[in-house]
């Protein structure tokens, strides 16, 4: 069996090839910058509202990847609260997305403070609220005792993925993590992010809970690479994309010999490939504030404004009177009245199925 990475003298004196991530690193620092650039053209709630998206991504498909499934609305509705983002139809959240969402807010908006033994106690003390992870009781609030292996496959035929650094060298291994992470200031920080991401995961200092909170560290050093705790982009939204490989490179860099340019190389395109997404969310953004922008003077009602909101958000299937009259509670005739009302002001049309069931869609406006 290849040795682990940790088994080797001075493990954490990390090497890699700059000409093979240049190209890359200089991508990902120029749409860091083009994105911010971006946001800042937009007005205040719409900025409000690509963070809050952003943030609620981040915090849902984190949890995804560890294959458990969170109410998207609570999540949302727990950061508005949070943040003061006066969002309608605030809904309560339970006691563990609520410690979810506090560590990834701990993170992301008070990135500057130090990283401190106690401040990732406290993070994974709100992953664990109940001190159970699923069935099984855990270890909370403190780092593991027990020795960790990650493990995969059916009941039965098992097979250990990797065995972390044994129980009585964590503490020592993490002082030595922390020390790095505080005072460390040579390294690019999206570099450090990458770094700090892959030698957290090495270490496994928890009971459960070690990719979540190395997720959290990794947004934290993106939001100081960006001096902003505004978050615009979802890293654990593309990792949830692209999770097969993911823990391909994780299992193979995790028996190098300290040359981690192959999870780099991962980490960069992967951040890449999360901006890209954010580009498309981001014009997304822009046209629906170009729209109210567009009609602030137009005589429009609640109920025509929650469901033209619904349309920029990507509204599901396809829009007909029973639909509105259902979303808004209200008869089909005083939808129908609704629809049509905005059709003759050229915001809505309908699509060219015609018939029984007319299907209506946003007319196309100029930028």
């Amino acid at each position: 069996m290849a040795k682990y990475i940790y088994e080797h003298k001075n493990w954490t004196e990390f090497t890699w090839d700059d000409k093979a991530i240049n190209a890359v690193f200089g991508e990902v620092r120029l749409m860091q910058g083009k994105i911010i650039g971006q946001m800042n053209t937009l007005g205040f709630s719409a900025k409000e509202e690509a963070t809050l998206t952003a943030l609620t991504l981040d915090v849902v498909k984190s949890s995804e990847i560890e294959g458990e499934l969170l109410n998207y609305e609570q999540v949302r509705s727990s950061i508005a609260r949070r943040l003061g983002i006066n969002t309608a139809g605030l809904v309560p959240s339970s006691r563990h997305i609520e410690g979810v969402v506090e560590m990834m807010l701990d993170a992301t908006q008070r990135y500057k403070l130090t990283l401190t033994e106690t401040r990732l106690f406290g993070w994974h003390a709100a992953l664990f609220p109940t001190g159970y992870s699923g069935p099984y009781e855990i270890e909370v609030g403190r780092y593991r005792t027990g020795e960790m292996q990650v493990v995969s496959g059916a009941m039965g035929k098992e097979k250990v993925r990797y065995e972390a650094v044994e129980q009585e060298l964590v503490k020592a291994e993490m002082d030595k993590f922390l020390n790095w992470f505080n005072n460390d200031n040579k390294l690019d920080p999206v570099l450090k992010a990458a770094i700090a991401h892959f030698w957290f995961i090495i270490i496994h200092p928890f009971d459960d809970g070690n990719g979540r909170i190395g997720r959290a560290i990794t947004d934290m050093l993106l939001a100081r690479a960006e001096s902003s705790g505004e978050r615009f982009y979802s890293m654990s939204s593309q990792i949830l994309v692209e999770r097969k490989r993911y823990y391909e490179i994780l299992q193979k860099v995790q028996h190098s010999t300290g040359d981690i340019t192959e999870w780099l190389e991962w980490f960069l395109h992967c951040l890449k490939n999360a901006m890209l997404a954010t580009e498309s969310t981001t014009q997304k953004i822009l046209y629906k504030a170009e729209f109210w922008n567009l009609h602030e003077q137009t005589p429009i009602n609640e109920r025509q404004r929650l469901m033209l909101n619904k349309l920029f958000d990507g509204f599901e299937g396809k829009l007909q009177t029973s639909k509105w009259a259902k979303i808004t509670k209200t008869s089909t005739d005083t939808a129908l009245r609704d629809i049509k009302d905005l059709i003759d002001k050229g915001i809505l049309q309908q699509t060219d199925e015609g018939g029984r069931n007319a299907n209506y869609e946003l007319a196309n406006f100029k930028l």
